[in-house]
This record gives C-alpha cells, sequence and structure tokens, in this order.
C-alpha cells in the first residue's frame, strides 16, 4: 500500500499554540463574540475553552497523539432572545477557522422544516436539510418539539433516527446544534438517549440583566440611525424593569419589539406635530413621550386581548 505525503512527513517535535491561535483567525471570531454581543459572560466563556480544545486537538494530531475527529455536537438551552441563534453563526466560523467544517454555513430549521405530514413525507424532507447543511452547522430551535410521544401518528420519530444516524455517521462534515428551554430539552434528552449520547457540549444561556438590555437597546437604535433623547434612555429603563415580569418576555426579542413600536409612535407624532422642515435629529430621536405611550406603563393586564396585546411591545 502505498503511504500518502501526510503519512511520510515528519512530525513535528514540538507545536506553538499561540501562533496556531493566531493564524487561524480564532482570536478575531472571539474578538467579534466580545465586541459585538452584550453580556453572556458564561457562554463567551464556554466558547473560549471549546476553541482551545479544538487548538489543542489539532496540535496532537500533527503530532500523531489523536486521530479521531473530536464529537462537536452541541445543546444551547436558555430562555427566547438570549442570543443563540447569534452565537451559533459564530461558532460556525470558528469551526470553520478551525478546519472542523468546510464551509461554515448555519442553517437554522424548526420541526416543520423536518417532519412530514403522511406517510413518506418526512425522510425526503429531513435528508435534503442535512444535504444543505452539510459542511457547516445545523441548528435546530426548539428541538424538543420533534418528539411528541402524545401522538401515536407523528412523524417526528422518523427525523429523530435519521439525524441520530448522520450525526454519528457524518460529524466530521456536520455539526448539529440543538436549542430551546433548558428544562424542555432535559426531558427530551431524558425520552431520546440518543441524544444525549451525542452531545457533547452543553452552553446554557443566562437571561439578560437589566443594564445590559438597556445597553442592547441603544445599539440596536444605533444601527438604524437612531438615538435617545436623554429622559428617553431614562423611560427605556423603567420599561424593561416593567416589562421583565409581564407576559412573554423574550429579552432581547421584547426590546427590538419595543423600540419598533416606539419608532412608530415617533413617526406619527413627527407628523401630528411638524409644522415646517425636520432636520435629521428631530427624525432619528426617540423621545420619552414615544416610550411612555406603551401598554407595559399602563398595567391593568385583565383581558387575554390585553395580553397578546402587550406581547408586541
Amino acid at each position: 500500500m502505498t503511504e500518502t505525503a501526510e503519512e511520510t512527513a515528519p512530525r513535528p517535535e514540538t507545536v506553538d499554540l499561540a501562533r496556531a491561535f493566531e493564524e487561524s483567525g480564532t482570536r478575531e471570531v472571539l474578538r467579534e463574540l466580545d465586541e459585538e454581543m452584550i453580556g453572556l459572560a458564561p457562554v463567551k466563556s464556554r466558547i473560549r475553552e471549546t476553541a482551545a480544545l479544538l487548538l489543542v486537538d489539532q496540535a496532537r494530531r500533527q503530532m500523531g497523539l489523536a486521530t479521531e475527529t473530536p464529537t462537536l455536537h452541541m445543546s444551547f438551552t436558555g430562555n427566547p432572545g438570549t442570543g443563540k441563534t447569534t452565537v451559533a453563526l459564530k461558532m460556525a466560523s470558528l469551526l470553520h477557522r478551525l478546519g472542523y467544517v468546510r464551509k461554515g454555513h448555519l442553517v437554522t430549521v424548526t420541526r416543520d422544516d423536518l417532519v412530514g405530514q403522511y406517510i413518506g413525507h418526512t425522510a425526503p424532507k429531513t435528508k435534503e436539510v442535512l444535504k444543505k447543511a452539510m459542511g457547516g452547522v445545523l441548528f435546530i430551535d426548539e428541538a424538543y418539539y420533534l418528539y411528541r410521544p402524545e401522538n401515536e401518528r407523528d412523524y417526528g420519530q422518523e427525523a429523530i433516527e435519521i439525524l441520530l444516524q448522520v450525526m454519528e455517521n457524518n460529524r466530521d462534515d456536520l455539526v448539529v446544534i440543538l436549542a430551546g428551554y433548558a428544562d424542555r430539552m432535559d426531558r427530551f434528552f431524558e425520552s431520546n438517549p440518543g441524544f444525549r449520547s451525542r452531545i457533547a457540549h452543553h452552553i446554557e444561556f443566562p437571561d439578560y440583566t437589566d443594564g445590559e438590555l438597556l445597553q442592547i437597546s441603544e445599539i440596536m437604535l444605533a444601527e438604524q440611525n437612531y438615538a435617545f433623547a436623554p429622559e428617553a434612555r431614562a423611560a427605556m429603563a423603567d420599561y424593561i424593569g416593567l416589562r421583565r415580569h409581564q407576559p412573554h418576555f423574550a429579552n432581547a426579542r421584547s426590546i427590538r419589539n419595543a423600540l419598533d413600536r416606539a419608532r412608530l409612535r415617533q413617526a406619527n407624532r413627527l407628523f401630528a406635530e411638524a409644522k415646517g422642515p425636520l432636520d435629521a435629529e428631530e427624525l432619528s430621536t426617540i423621545t420619552e413621550t414615544d416610550l411612555r405611550a406603551s401598554r407595559v406603563f399602563r398595567g391593568g393586564l385583565g383581558t387575554d386581548r390585553a395580553r397578546v396585546a402587550q406581547a408586541a411591545e
């Protein structure tokens, strides 16, 4: 049997991890994570640890100390709006730079993208998604909905079996991230031990603090060339404190919704009040009035209709 160039090449006696860290672009991905995402200290710490593990794994491979690709499938647990999808994008970029996936793209799906509605429908749907995800990362949001034991005619189990097989046989070319609420994911893993045995990294996403959500709101506005008036910033802080304790709170997602509503009120206010030309500052400033008109400040959520309306804010 003819030996490959890789097999005949001399093994290095030492490996410079610091140089590998710089040349791989890992530092850049971690810097982006720190600069672009507020808070999430434990999540960022776990990702740095994972990057270190992979750099050491590569060093061991170069010295002939390891041959198998480490298991990289992951579980992201936490409440909505805590940055799970964004971190998955960063993870895909990190894995690509380190050479663990070929393309580094992220394919985000839910149950509806994988599970069919009739016999023979699920397998081709699931396989098509997996085909698109190969060479990158497959992110399955609210993964626990794949398993519905109360419905004997549900086809989710078929999708699960296909996923498990691919996760085991194609782990050199695909990383799967399962995401959702922590308690529901725990029950999902208890019911599907095959997934638990294939998941090597479990990362918990904490809720943002009030201060972090205020920072996030300012960044979201700045990205659209808006800003808070001084008194509006204080009103936003009050909004966050109240909104957190009301129904359907979804961290940064709720903040984005609140800002969309504030911009709508600002536009209507400008039309109602304008008596002449408006300058850029007037067109780009969110005032206290634009925020305090929210139902969140009124309270009195006595009806289902009011709860649904408030969820949009």
